[in-house]
């Protein structure tokens, strides 16, 4: 089966990536996360590790990854000149100016900025990072260009509402409210509060793919969902299976950890160059970003309740067909913000939507081994992207922690945060001299189009 790319599309020749795997096989993604050892690719995916680990201690730490991937998109794409700027376009680009370097200055103008406690530290790292490359012209040039670039993607994301300290939260009380569950959430607020409001990377508006909403209490569609996860996702379950045991908590990993990972590894299976790593981060990331965004606004605005509360009230919802039960518990420990829709769900349609658009097929086999306490099942294989938005999906409802419904809307908006993206942004440039749909319709057009 021959699959193209945008890449071909752009005509871009040495972008033609799967001329380089031969275009007849199933390309296997291999993500293997509880190796000890990754396959080292190139200059992105190694600034890319090296930002996770800074940023995932940070609960919005997807937000100031992003800015890092797209600092080194325009850095590298201002050099390489294939697709459209995202935000910065760097004042001059000296012909021959190294692109390793751009990237690396891109990256830690952000990261020093971002966590200026670690200066030190970084500037170390930044350091050995350059150390790498010779000495010239070439070396100096790009460093300008990333250090510009880097500083651009900061000023342009100033005042974004990362940094604002939301108000303090008010739980709901009665059927369908979010609660407190205190075993699971001794702290005050629920978490990821600051994330509704932040604006995001590529969408007009937090809302803009807002969820539609749970079902109604006194709905059959409620009462499926209720009695689905009461019965899968109870710890003590006795119709759930010990497969079905693993995957619920498979999915209980640090997402930064285990999408970037995945990230790392799809880049080496494929053997992406640095300038198709550049995009390829750069959109996985913002759109990663964008899609939590819209899923805590979505949540923070249904303030819906989770299995654990609704379980133990069964009995005041007005359907006749949730019984309560007292000593439900669910297999793994709750996340402390609102049910619906779910994360996990939103975060892996927009992967997914990422890699489908990027490699322009669904076909893509991912393997992977999941890190997590409690999980022994070891090799996890799912033959497309629709397998990966199905599995979580149902991991999500055997963990206890989500219904149906809520992973089903997730994935949906994760999808259409994903192809907003695609179509907007990171197009490829008219080889006749036009620009890219961005920046030759430009966003304020965009209002019209709600696709």
């Amino acid at each position: 089966m021959h699959y193209k790319t945008v890449y071909e599309t752009a005509k871009a020749g040495p972008f033609e990536i799967l001329g380089r795997t031969q275009r007849a096989i199933s390309l296997i993604l291999l993500a293997w996360l509880f190796c000890p050892i990754f396959v080292k690719a190139d200059v992105i995916t190694d600034l890319n590790d090296k930002a996770r680990l800074r940023f995932n201690a940070s609960p919005s730490g997807s937000i100031p990854l992003a800015y890092v991937h797209a600092a080194i998109y325009d850095a590298v794409n201002a050099i390489d000149g294939r697709f459209s700027v995202y935000a910065v376009k760097p004042s001059s680009v000296p012909p021959g100016s190294s692109k390793e370097a751009a990237a690396i200055a891109a990256a830690y103008t952000v990261m020093i900025a971002r966590l200026p406690v670690q200066a030190g530290s970084l500037t170390t790292d930044y350091n050995s990072f350059l150390a790498d490359i010779p000495d010239s012209p070439s070396k100096t040039n790009g460093i300008a260009i990333g250090v510009e670039v880097g500083n651009g993607i900061l000023a342009f994301r100033a005042n974004d509402g990362i940094d604002v300290v939301p108000p303090p939260y008010v739980f709901g009380s009665g059927p369908g409210a979010y609660q407190q569950i205190l075993i699971f959430q001794p702290r005050v607020d629920p978490i990821f509060q600051v994330l509704a409001t932040v604006r995001p990377f590529t969408l007009l508006s937090p809302s803009q793919f807002r969820a539609d909403g749970p079902p109604s209490l006194t709905s059959q569609q409620w009462a499926d969902d209720y009695n689905e996860v009461k019965s899968l996702g109870d710890k003590n379950s006795s119709t759930r299976t010990p497969a079905q045991t693993q995957l619920g908590i498979a999915y209980t990993e640090n997402p930064i950890d285990y999408y970037t990972k995945i990230f790392r590894n799809v880049s080496a299976a494929y053997g992406l160059s640095l300038e198709e790593n550049a995009r390829f981060f750069a959109m996985l990331h913002l759109a990663y970003a964008d899609a939590l965004i819209s899923v805590f606004d979505s949540k923070f605005h249904f303030n819906f309740w989770r299995p654990y509360t609704a379980i133990h009230a069964g009995d005041t919802d007005d359907n006749p067909f949730t019984d309560p039960d007292l000593n439900w518990a669910p297999l793994v420990v709750t996340p402390p913000h609102p049910e619906y829709p779910a994360a996990h769900g939103v975060a892996s349609g927009s992967v997914a939507e990422i890699l489908r658009s990027f490699f322009g097929t669904k076909k893509i086999t991912i393997s992977f081994t999941p890190v997590a306490p409690g999980y022994t099942a070891g090799l996890t294989t799912l033959e497309s992207t629709d397998d990966m938005i199905k599995q979580v999906v149902k991991g999500r409802i055997y963990g206890g922690m989500h219904y149906r419904t809520s992973g089903v809307h997730g994935t949906l908006m994760g999808r259409k945060v994903a192809k907003w993206l695609t179509k907007h942004y990171f197009q490829p440039l008219d080889r006749k001299g036009g620009k890219g749909h961005d920046e030759e319709n430009g966003k304020e057009n965009w209002q019209k189009d709600g696709s």
